[in-house]
């Protein structure tokens, strides 16, 4: 059976940093959209940070912030108005002509004292994301640190900014190049990285003389509220770095202002497009990372016991909500052997709140999301698969409002079933079966997503013709989640990855800077005559 525990953990809720008690009680309804009625009684309202202040929206439109364990509601996100949203952009282009001027060497000095303020403040980030997000307090360390490692790559940014030069194009000319920030840049994160993706934006943004408008989930704001707190404290100028909330108008409003020249997402396809479309329609560069639907295949000589706990951490870990989660298992010929194994291990994992210190597994972040994980399981079993193991219905005792499902493994799944077209985002292993390695790799490859994908097996051969065959961004050779370390980039592709500048690396480097291209002319004689022709440089003469 699966395993839910019963702790005697306080679940005292926590506002966050930088947030004001407000008198007043919320409306309810599913769109988590709320209007603010101030009668009796304190609500913690989130605030923008705009120009380096806290400051409170003057919305009538809120959003509750909901434990997702407990359905308490921890505080209110405002939908920022117009003008508020008018006053960060002009906060940020006004703070990004100043800072664009300070020399690299100074902004990484900032981000060396950053990174040193987020691993002091880790353990507070982490309760800010469990409580917000659901997440194990684990998971939530692990969320901080691997946008950390982000901060840290963006330390030593300078020599990945510098620019090229031939000396000698021509007769006394050279030419040379250098990448200039791009004025006043966007980011609009979701909930289930509170920490990691705001930290793959801003430091990079920031580092090459940016400065940044950042919407976080409305459903997760504290993260990157403190975060943001930490960065001026390190020695952010104020006005580089702004925030602003909202939903849908907060998105459109960062895809049409004219002020804003680039705009970094992760997300769903469906938003994911839309800001895409709207974006690319008012001239903006974009990176948008999207859906996925990654594949793990087991080849019959695998490892039985590293690959099937690989495969239980990485498909049930963050109750599945993650775009690198592994949601498909390949099994290759005998492979199949090790599905009872596989459930039972996945059986024994704890579902509890996120600060249960046994908790291996949390809630979903919304009602709603378990809805659809429990309707996405429910048809797999009318299509005529087998749930091997069912989450569905678990109770956790000391939580029983909370989202939770606990692991889910489905056997004898087929390509055109829902289970295995859509992107689950839950604690749900579909598991296929094919009798060669060349068969998974025509399945993945024809999969419509491609951010990351994974083999095990102990043949070197195998593994490289996989490697080399296999149509996905990101390959792991006996490692379930193939993210890089931010000296690569984040590299997902197909309909996982709309934009050709990656997140992070030297990618995003690129990403947030534009070459200029300088080619100069100095002779002590210089040619005096009228040429009309087109210059040719590199023919010896300037004539």
């Amino acid at each position: 059976m699966l395993r839910a525990c019963c702790t005697s953990l306080s679940r005292a809720r926590c506002p966050g940093v930088g947030v004001v008690p407000v008198s007043g009680t919320v409306t309810n309804n599913d769109t988590r959209r709320r209007t603010a009625r101030f009668m009796s009684g304190t609500v913690p309202k989130v605030p923008l940070h705009i120009n380096g202040k806290s400051v409170d929206s003057k919305s009538n439109v809120w959003y509750d912030v909901i434990d997702p364990a407990t359905h308490k509601v921890l505080s209110q996100v405002p939908q920022a108005t117009q003008e508020e949203m008018e006053s960060a952009v002009a906060a940020a282009a006004i703070a990004q002509k100043d800072w664009a001027q300070v020399s690299v060497s100074e902004r990484q000095r900032v981000m060396f004292a950053y990174q040193h303020l987020i691993r002091t403040d880790m353990d507070n980030l982490a309760s800010l994301i469990s409580r917000e997000q659901g997440k194990t307090l684990g998971d939530a360390r692990g969320d901080v640190f691997r946008g950390l490692e982000v901060v840290e790559f963006a330390c030593g940014a300078a020599s990945h900014m510098m620019g090229e030069t031939m000396a000698g194009v021509g007769q006394g000319i050279d030419t040379y190049s250098y990448k200039q920030p791009l004025g006043v840049t966007a980011g609009i994160a979701p909930f289930n990285f509170p920490a990691m993706i705001p930290l793959w934006m801003f430091p990079l943004a920031t580092v090459c003389g940016n400065a940044f408008v950042m919407k976080p989930s409305e459903k997760v704001p504290g993260a990157c509220q403190r975060l943001v707190e930490l960065l001026e404290l390190a020695g952010m100028p104020p006005g580089v770095v702004n925030i602003i909330h909202g939903g849908h108008d907060t998105v459109n409003f960062i895809c049409d202002s004219p002020d804003i020249k680039s705009i970094s997402f992760v997300g769903s396809n469906q938003a994911g497009e839309h800001i895409w479309n709207r974006g690319s329609a008012a001239g903006k560069r974009l990176q948008v990372n999207m859906a996925a639907k990654n594949h793990g295949a087991i080849m019959p000589d695998a490892d039985p016991t590293h690959a099937v706990n690989a495969l239980v951490g990485a498909a049930f870990g963050a109750a599945g909500q993650r775009c690198m989660a592994l949601s498909v298992l390949v099994l290759i010929g005998s492979a199949k052997e090790l599905v009872p194994d596989l459930v039972k291990k996945a059986s024994n994992l704890v579902v509890s709140g996120g600060m249960d210190p046994k908790a291996d597994i949390g809630p979903l972040i919304s009602v709603q999301a378990k809805e659809r994980v429990e309707s996405i399981i429910e048809s797999a079993k009318a299509e005529g698969a087998t749930i091997a193991l069912d989450g569905r219905g678990l109770t956790v005792p000391e939580y029983p409002n909370g989202n939770f499902i606990g692991p889910t493994v489905i056997t004898g799944v087929k390509p055109n079933m829902r289970c295995y077209t859509e992107e689950i985002f839950g604690p749900v292993l579909v598991c296929l079966e094919v009798d060669t390695l060349d068969e998974a790799i025509t399945l993945i490859n024809d999969s419509p997503y491609g951010n990351g994908t994974a083999i095990f097996t102990k043949s070197g051969a195998a593994a490289r013709h996989f490697q080399h065959t296999v149509e996905v961004g990101q390959i792991g050779i006996n490692v379930p989640i193939p993210v890089p370390l931010p000296f690569f980039s984040f590299t997902g592709s197909k309909k996982s990855m709309l934009g050709d500048l990656h997140f992070y690396g030297k990618a995003g480097i690129n990403f947030y800077t534009r070459p200029k291209t300088i080619t100069s002319h100095w002779s002590v004689d210089m040619d005096h005559s009228i040429r009309t022709t087109m210059p040719i440089l590199g023919s010896g003469t300037t004539k």
